[in-house]
């Protein structure tokens, strides 16, 4: 098959369409010929040399795919040739064809085209971890979004929205605050020019908000402390901004009852994942189907031009995600 490699780390430049072995389903997995996947940071970073893939999994890019089953394991009970399905995969997805674990693949709602599944899984898991698994998020609570108009960003508004948050708030540069409200957030701030910390506490009449979602660490982490009310939830899944906090009063921690969570996906166990996996298509298909949750697509690409798709996303202007489609009409 064709697929995107590169042969040495580095820039945007480094990645090229070239031959590579086919992969074969394992007895739980389904071979997918892949018409979409959709670009994430953890792409740039390995292409960079900065996260390599879990061990065993494919070195190709792609974290997400979605497209038509041409064939099943032999212990795959779930899916049979021809099904369109999309789903979430811990690398592989720019090339023609992948696998999944049968129990990691959703079926493409109807009212969805097969390059918008794509821009699902990743965004949309990752921000059902954070809201439900990881901040118990509960009707009526008020929630903070830091980067508002990235994808899970927008995935994250979303879900709140259905899951009957009391106040959505986000960050986001002003030029993205239309889109960031048309999903569902009830206050944007933009970040460039505001104050997020005292916009918040002021929204609030100084008790705060009861769960962050943050992306940018260590340059919002004593804003961030200051912006949680009693029994607040921080929910930390990268760390764009750095890594070390200069100086942390530890007190607030304790007299407000705050809890602190960092997570990643992609190292997760694959038993974690098939079960975040229901837990979210259980919640969230019927809601697509309806038309009610909508993937957020910036921009789509042709896979052929992958290193222009890299180099946009480097640029921080999309909103949403950038799809880039395999399978050519």
């Amino acid at each position: 098959m064709q697929a995107v490699i590169f042969d040495q780390p580095g820039g945007a430049e480094k990645l090229r369409i070239g031959e590579w072995e086919t992969p074969q389903p394992d007895k739980h997995e389904i071979l997918i010929k892949v018409a979409a996947t959709a670009l994430n940071r953890a792409d740039i970073l390995q292409r960079e040399g900065k996260y390599p893939p879990p061990k065993g999994s494919s070195p190709i890019l792609g974290l997400e795919v979605s497209g038509e089953v041409v064939e099943t394991g032999s212990e795959a009970k779930r899916w049979k040739q021809g099904d369109l399905v999309f789903g979430l995969i811990p690398g592989g997805g720019y090339a023609q064809y992948a696998v999944i674990h049968e129990d990691m693949a959703m079926p493409v709602p109807d009212s969805l085209s097969l390059a918008e599944a794509a821009a699902i899984p990743e965004v949309s898991l990752t921000a059902y971890q954070a809201l439900s698994w990881l901040a118990y998020f509960k009707k009526g609570e008020k929630l903070l979004i830091h980067a508002g108009a990235s994808g899970v960003g927008t995935a994250a508004i979303q879900l709140a929205r259905e899951m009957g948050a009391g106040k959505i708030i986000v960050t986001a540069s002003a030029s993205k605050h239309p889109l960031c409200l048309e999903l569902g957030a009830n206050l944007a701030i933009d970040y460039q020019n505001q104050d997020f910390e005292k916009v918040v506490n002021e929204q609030t009449d100084g008790k705060g908000v009861d769960v962050i979602i943050d992306f940018i660490a260590a340059p919002y982490f004593n804003s961030n402390i200051n912006c949680l009310g009693m029994d607040g939830r921080l929910v930390l899944l990268a760390i764009l901004g750095g890594v070390k906090v200069e100086e942390l009063n530890l007190l607030k921690l304790l007299s407000k009852r705050l809890q602190i969570t960092a997570s990643t996906l992609r190292s997760r166990s694959l038993e974690y994942q098939i079960q975040l996996t229901k837990d979210f298509s259980a919640f969230a298909l019927p809601l697509f189907e309806k038309g009610i949750l909508k993937p957020v697509v910036d921009s789509m690409y042709s896979w052929k031009e992958v290193a222009d798709a890299h180099t946009y996303m480097e640029s921080n202007q999309n909103s949403g995600k950038i799809v880039l489609v395999i399978k050519e009409n």
